[in-house]
């Protein structure tokens, strides 16, 4: 960012006429909405499709939870027919003669009602509605975890876009400055003290800067509208940071206390766990294929004519059966074994990766633990470098009008000052940045 500082090139011929050209800058945009980080965050629950999508995956999993809950109820129908019946033709001499007519009970019907209910299929139904609820749970716990993702985007957007507030503030008051130590600088060449080209090499920095400027104001705008998308504002609603950012008081724990609450509360290690129990019920399933089935049945109907049992008779009549059902499938016992094998491979390969999500998970979080700790050094190593670096620029600057030092001593003093700056401000965005993903790690975000 300031290597185009310390160079004069032919970018400084055109850097005056970008600065005239419009750009979509903060400047440009409405008056400013302050927000906090909880406004945000809010905001972005609210307008965010992906969680709304994840309330109607819960919705639909609760609903098959009670579907599979129903298949306990018995299952009943009614049923019924009317028929009409010719006379009976009766070809006592042949097919070619004329057969004789035996007057039949023409008119037959039946009305009736049936029911089973499921006594026992191999524990299948109660399977089916643990394998519901599992995946039920795991539809909760996606949804979880698409909060804090979004709450973790919201996040980043929000700290880029104070990020770059506080460069262009920065940057505002280094211009200043700079104007007015270049016409200090105008006022000793008119005076012969400084050559000519001192004069032009702090132009040209007095130029890059207002250009770097633009490019800053463009950043602002940039950030401003994925932050206001995610919130569901208009593009050119300006939002104005106002959460304190204060990374160093943070709480910080150990990694071991950091891994046992991620075991407990990570939103990924209880999505893999629930998916190698589903697949312990998937094998359970299989092997319940082969077990035997028994179910109480029963059958009411009103007929007429009564041709159940001998005497038939030509009157209405109604009948009762009530009695229980038994089958083993056989043939399961061979079918049965591949798909056996199958579930017991597909149960292994659940565990072998939630091992693997459990060591990605430890891996996470010692990761994320260190870089918040890094970045925690990286501001008090910024913060000191401020001071030393300010203390430099006075001291080179006083040298320079005495002529003691040379024009390129003064514009490296001054770039490294403001170099200490924008680094000890972004050290602490990107220190806030790495609290938020450790707490996203840990599902407590």
């Amino acid at each position: 960012m300031f290597s185009c500082l310390r160079e004069i090139s032919v970018l400084s011929i055109l850097i005056l006429i970008s600065i005239t050209i419009p750009v979509f800058s903060q400047d440009s945009l409405n008056v400013p909405i302050p927000l906090y980080m909880d406004n945000v965050w809010q905001k972005a629950l609210e307008n965010s499709k992906k969680i709304e999508l994840s309330y109607f995956e819960e919705s639909i999993g609760r609903e098959e939870i009670k579907e599979e809950q129903y298949e306990r109820l018995p299952e009943i129908q009614l049923r019924g027919h009317i028929e009409h019946a010719t006379n009976l033709a009766v070809y006592t001499n042949g097919l070619l003669n004329k057969p004789e007519q035996h007057e039949v009970i023409h008119t037959l019907y039946r009305l009736g009602t049936d029911f089973y209910l499921n006594l026992y299929d191999g524990n299948k139904l109660n399977l089916s509605i643990d394998k519901r609820k599992l995946l039920y749970e795991i539809a909760m716990e996606q949804r979880k975890y698409t909060v804090s993702d979004i709450k973790l985007q919201a996040s980043v957007y929000y700290l880029n876009l104070k990020r770059n507030l506080i460069f262009k503030d920065l940057m505002i008051k280094d211009i200043e400055n700079q104007e007015k130590q270049l016409a200090e600088i105008r006022q000793l060449l008119i005076n012969g003290v400084v050559l000519k080209s001192d004069a032009l090499r702090v132009e040209l920095k007095l130029s890059n800067q207002k250009l770097l400027l633009v490019q800053i104001e463009n950043n602002i705008a940039i950030a401003n509208q994925k932050l206001n998308i995610l919130i569901g504002l208009a593009d050119t609603v300006a939002v104005l940071p106002e959460e304190t950012i204060n990374p160093e008081i943070l709480p910080l724990k150990t990694y071991d206390a950091y891994l046992e609450e991620a075991m407990s509360k990570s939103f990924v290690y209880h999505i893999s766990e629930k998916k190698e129990e589903i697949s312990h019920i998937q094998l359970q399933y299989t092997k319940a294929a082969t077990r035997p089935k028994i179910g109480l049945y029963g059958d009411f109907w009103l007929a007429n004519p009564q041709i159940f049992l001998f005497p038939y008779s030509p009157s209405n009549y109604t009948l009762g059966v009530v009695g229980i059902k038994a089958s083993l499938p056989v043939s399961e016992l061979y079918i049965n074994k591949p798909k056996n094998k199958l579930a017991r491979l597909n149960l292994k390969k659940e565990e072998l990766e939630h091992h693997d999500t459990e060591d990605k998970i430890r891996q996470d979080v010692y990761e994320a633990l260190l870089r918040f700790r890094e970045s925690l050094v990286r501001i008090n190593v910024a913060k000191a470098n401020i001071d030393q670096a300010a203390e430099n620029a006075r001291i080179v600057k006083n040298n320079f009008f005495n002529q003691a030092a040379l024009i390129t001593d003064l514009l490296d003093a001054d770039i490294q000052a403001l170099q200490t700056q924008f680094e000890y401000a972004s050290s602490r965005m990107d220190a806030q940045i790495q609290y938020y993903k450790l707490q996203n790690i840990l599902g407590n975000l």
